[in-house]
């Protein structure tokens, strides 16, 4: 009989489990009701699938996301389990065939979608089935007090209702608050759930906030020096979508493009040549992505800030997902700030029928979130433990890899930028915006504002040694510092972002308090031979260059041939790991991670010749070339003389053991 070990290494070809999802899983399997919150990548996934697979009746799984459901569908047909998904990308003759597979007892998990649970085909279904676990992913979908409000997961708790015999019933979540996970519990009807949290650390992420010049410059160039690589980038707007992605085009990097105004069928290719790495870069709005488990995803870029840390930790990490090193990389700009309150007002107006203290409520809650994604953009402490605190988690001071952790900071004395900045506010009697300040420190008003008097003021000009650039800087940090706010902004209703004195102004105006900052201090070149060897050390790491790239290309052919995505066969690290390894027997073959016995007997004779063949290349690589007629002459003529086989080795240019291994054949 089977038990989770084997079925862990069986099906799905690990060794052991990653944290939390053992005890998770001896949790469901004891018929017990849980909570799983797991960061994005830690596999949440298998904490419902390992038990579905050990318990008697079927499993379902609840799920908002279509494409998690045929990702994951495909892995377990590819891992040999038959599964199935009921959701809008089916036409009526696919779900008609899926629920009479249902009733006949064809499938052991089925995926659906939230607004099929209460339709009557299916309700009439499962009233026949023994559902023995119902597990509920993306679970914060549930609250109205978490990122992703869906109504229709209100309806889990109804259908379990329905249910002839009520089963274990799980929640999984990557993100949740207290309030959240609160009402994951009660609103989804968990009796006495066992509850863990495994940490949102992901430590094989490196993190990064920048603020370049030019933010479509920045891109090019990463984006450039990862050809080799799958990436997502996420743009805050449809139309900086479009932009990016045909510039990416222009420079020969094969990118595509989603966000919500394409077509469903323009979507769905899309996403397609992305997980297949037809097209391995992704430019896109928060529209795509939740669900998706491309395990190969080597970086996701952030051209502008998301409004919120959940949703900035959600998306990252899609990064990374098989545990190799990923990059996560932020572009900050000022402008982010307003675009993201312009979405939070609007969603705001949307909810009109929502009761007016909840709606009150729910939009103190938006706006304390976007200044907490503010604060993540602007420290220059460790940005992973930023984000740790934030989920309520203490990490140690430094992480050693983000970007802060990884440079230094000097502290900068702006005590008289500051003084002046202030006093130009005060003296514009806090009614104008950055700019109109920035161009009076500078000297340089244009426009309307230079017919309104404003070079009466003592502070016109008083700053004009700085680029207005810099002013600006000043001022944002000013304003992270609470020595200055800024006013909301409606521009519809004509209402624009006014610069005021913070609570910390009159200390600098009053009393002379010191203002003091932290820049970041640019590290030495590292020499050529530096660099080489971090080079050298990176690709030993990744195992042999030539021999990965045939196991890529032998997977990218299996995978053609099957439809189905490259990393649904081997994930990028599995294949690492071979290279490094490379296994010569089914027996070793079996110890790489990721490599159970359906894919032993699926691909194991494919893998395991271009291996072998590996091996015996690099052994005749490496073995003495041949002794030519004339080496051997000399060889002899000298061995007989009575020279050392170190002289003839050095005569010959060979090594003093061929030279030793040859005079032996020869009988010396």
């Amino acid at each position: 009989m089977e038990d989770k070990f084997s079925v862990l290494e069986r099906i799905f070809g690990y060794k052991t489990f990653r944290s939390g999802q053992e005890t998770l899983i001896d949790a469901i399997l004891a018929g017990r009701d849980a909570v799983g919150i797991m960061p994005t990548g830690a596999g949440k996934s298998l904490c419902y699938q390992v038990p579905a697979l050990l318990m008697e009746g079927v499993t379902l799984v609840v799920s908002p996301l279509i494409s998690l459901m045929k990702d994951q569908v495909g892995s377990l047909v590819q891992a040999g389990i038959r599964g199935a998904y009921l959701n809008s990308s089916l036409t009526a003759a696919q779900v008609t065939r899926v629920l009479e597979n249902m009733r006949y007892g064809q499938y052991k998990i089925i995926y659906v979608a939230p607004e099929r649970l209460l339709t009557e085909r299916f309700l009439e279904t499962v009233s026949e089935m023994d559902i023995s676990f119902v597990a509920v992913d993306e679970a914060h979908c549930v609250s109205q007090w978490g990122q992703d409000f869906r109504p229709s997961y209100l309806d889990v708790a109804r259908f379990i209702e329905t249910l002839p015999k009520r089963p274990v019933v799980a929640a999984f979540t990557a993100t949740a608050t207290d309030q959240v996970r609160r009402d994951m519990g009660a609103l989804l009807g968990l009796f006495d759930p066992f509850s863990i949290t495994t940490g949102f650390d992901r430590a094989n992420l490196h993190l990064e906030v920048q603020s370049p010049a030019n933010r479509t410059d920045a891109i090019l160039q990463f984006v450039g020096e990862r050809r080799e690589k799958s990436g997502i980038i996420y743009c805050l707007t449809r139309k900086e979508v479009e932009r990016v992605t045909d510039l990416l085009q222009k420079q020969g990097i094969p990118a595509t493009r989603y966000h919500a105004g394409l077509s469903e069928g323009e979507r769905r290719e899309n996403q397609e040549q992305f997980q297949a790495d037809i097209r391995p870069v992704m430019v896109a709005t928060n529209a795509f992505g939740m669900g998706i488990d491309k395990s190969n995803v080597s970086y996701v870029v952030h051209c502008g800030m998301p409004k919120n840390l959940e949703s900035y930790y959600q998306e990252a990490g899609r990064a990374g997902r098989d545990g190799a090193p990923a990059e996560c990389v932020l572009f900050y700009a000022e402008r982010d700030v307003m675009t993201n309150l312009y979405f939070i007002q609007r969603d705001d107006e949307e909810q009109e029928e929502m009761d007016p203290e909840l709606r009150e409520a729910l939009l103190a809650r938006d706006r304390e979130r976007l200044n907490q994604m503010v604060g993540y953009c602007k420290t220059t402490a460790c940005l992973r433990k930023y984000i740790l605190a934030y989920f309520g988690e203490t990490g140690d001071t430094s992480c050693g890899n983000c970007f802060n952790c990884l440079h230094t900071f000097d502290e900068a004395d702006i005590t008289g930028e500051a003084q002046q900045i202030l006093l130009c506010v005060r003296e514009l009697n806090e009614r104008f915006g950055r700019q109109v300040v920035a161009d009076t420190l500078s000297g340089k008003l244009t426009g309307k504002s230079a017919t309104w008097g404003l070079e009466r003021h003592s502070t016109y000009g008083a700053l004009a040694h700085l680029t207005k650039k810099r002013i600006l800087e000043l001022m944002s940090t000013l304003v992270d510092m609470d020595y200055l706010t800024v006013t909301e902004s409606d521009i519809q209703r004509g209402i624009y972002p006014v610069v005021k004195l913070g609570q910390r102004a009159r200390g600098v105006l009053e009393e002379d308090a010191s203002v003091v900052i932290r820049v970041l201090q640019k590290p030495p070149e590292e020499p050529k031979s530096v660099r080489r060897s971090k080079k050298k050390a990176e690709r030993e790491r990744l195992g042999d260059n030539t021999l990965l790239t045939k196991l890529k290309t032998r997977r990218t052919e299996l995978a053609r041939t099957q439809g189905v995505p490259p990393y649904m066969i081997f994930s990028d690290a599995t294949l690492i790991q071979m290279s490094v390894e490379i296994p010569a027997t089914k027996e070793e073959f079996l110890t790489i991670s990721g490599v159970g016995q359906t894919k032993l007997s699926k691909y194991g004779d494919d893998f395991l010749a271009i291996l072998r063949e590996h091996r015996a290349e690099s052994a005749g690589a490496t073995a003495s070339p041949r002794w030519s007629a004339y080496e051997e002459t000399i060889l002899e003529t000298q061995a007989k003389e009575g020279i050392s086989a170190e002289e003839i080795a050095g005569v010959l240019g060979r090594s003093v053991e061929d030279v030793r291994g040859r005079l032996a054949e020869m009988g010396f």
